[in-house]
């Protein structure tokens, strides 16, 4: 992967961006985007698109949301303790101790989500998982007023990790579930090549999606696009203690998933798995039997219909700040996207 290409994944990571609250990181796929587009905009809910030959055949709309997990400020207690909820799916279990940024409208304020420390609990407690509402951030405030002087209630939380170079080109840090989607989004579009287009591509950076898919069904009405294609994370199974039986048989460096069930047009399927196949393109296929909890689900059923994908990349430790992916898998998913824009002449047929 080119420098800057590891540039622009990095600022995405590194830019808070917990859902409700993804201005600032709209700014950094705008900001990559602005010179390979024809037209680049926001609306009212916070999307940010970016769109190459908006006078093709077709629309194809591209969603990846790049809305993260994080906290919000709930209330703080007359010590200047600052007791939070939770925005997007959180595990309580690796809460305490995390360091964290509570963003407020003077800049970041570090802090550390404190516990009753196990040597003080009682034995039939050391088991339990402390509830959210038994946690807390310390910003080393000494009283509710010294506390409010520097937060508000409503100020998002996130967690105080970076991207992360690992061995054999893989990264870790906060957030890939999904600015790896976003990210995809942005270098397809900057991979493009009008003159090679029959279609209209909407680049689409979705939010709110860890709320409920919020970002992807506003901007799918907006469009109305005739294909749409999600870029989302899933669950690698080749770490210990994942029930392949359940998920299925995903690795991190195998390519990306191309997921296959009744959210899923199957002639999109079959037409990317060939492209894939075509292109010496690795790709691994992941059963989705039910509708899935990403974009694709409401790109789906938006207006009259739409002929829906999802690519996903394997991804480690969803959910926390330890987040694992492959970078190889993002540079096929990239390919994979640009052949298959590329193939369409604009007249397939699409009923199943």
């Amino acid at each position: 992967m080119e420098k800057d290409q590891i540039d622009f994944l990095k600022n995405l990571i590194n830019t808070p961006s917990p859902s409700g609250f993804e201005e600032k990181v709209q700014q950094v796929f705008l900001e990559r985007i602005r010179d390979r587009v024809d037209q680049c905009y926001k609306d009212v809910h916070g999307n940010a698109f970016g769109v190459v030959n908006p006078e093709g055949k077709v629309k194809v709309m591209l969603a990846g949301h790049c809305d993260e997990i994080g906290m919000m400020v709930e209330y703080i207690n007359d010590q200047g303790y600052i007791y939070f909820s939770t925005v997007g799916g959180i595990d309580a279990h690796i809460l305490p101790g995390k360091r964290v940024l509570v963003h407020t409208s003077e800049g970041a304020i570090p802090g550390v989500i404190g516990k009753k420390p196990i040597h003080l609990l009682e034995e039939k407690d050391r088991q339990k998982v402390a509830k959210i509402e038994e946690q807390w951030v310390d910003i080393g405030a000494q009283s509710k007023e010294e506390a409010l002087k520097q937060v508000t209630v409503g100020d998002p939380i996130t967690f105080d990790a970076g991207f992360e170079p690992l061995l054999g080109g893989r990264v870790a840090g906060k957030g890939f579930d999904d600015k790896v989607g976003t990210f995809i989004v942005g270098e397809v579009l900057r991979c493009l090549e009008k003159d090679k287009l029959h279609c209209a591509v909407y680049g689409v950076s979705t939010v709110q999606e860890e709320l409920g898919l919020r970002g992807a069904k506003t901007s799918a009405f907006g469009i109305a696009p005739d294909i749409g294609i999600a870029i989302d994370v899933t669950f690698a199974s080749d770490c210990p203690d994942i029930d392949k039986r359940k998920v299925g048989e995903i690795a991190l460096g195998k390519g990306p998933v191309i997921s296959r069930g009744p959210n899923i047009n199957p002639r999109l399927w079959q037409r990317m798995v060939n492209i894939a196949k075509e292109g010496g393109i690795p790709y691994q296929v992941q059963a989705e039997s039910r509708a899935t909890g990403t974009d694709a689900n409401v790109i789906q059923i938006t207006r009259e219909g739409v002929v829906t994908g999802l690519i996903g990349i394997p991804n480690r430790y969803m959910h926390t700040p330890g987040e694992i992916v492959d970078l190889e898998d993002l540079e096929h998913a990239i390919k994979l996207l640009v052949r298959f824009l590329q193939s369409l002449e604009g007249n397939e047929e699409w009923i199943p």
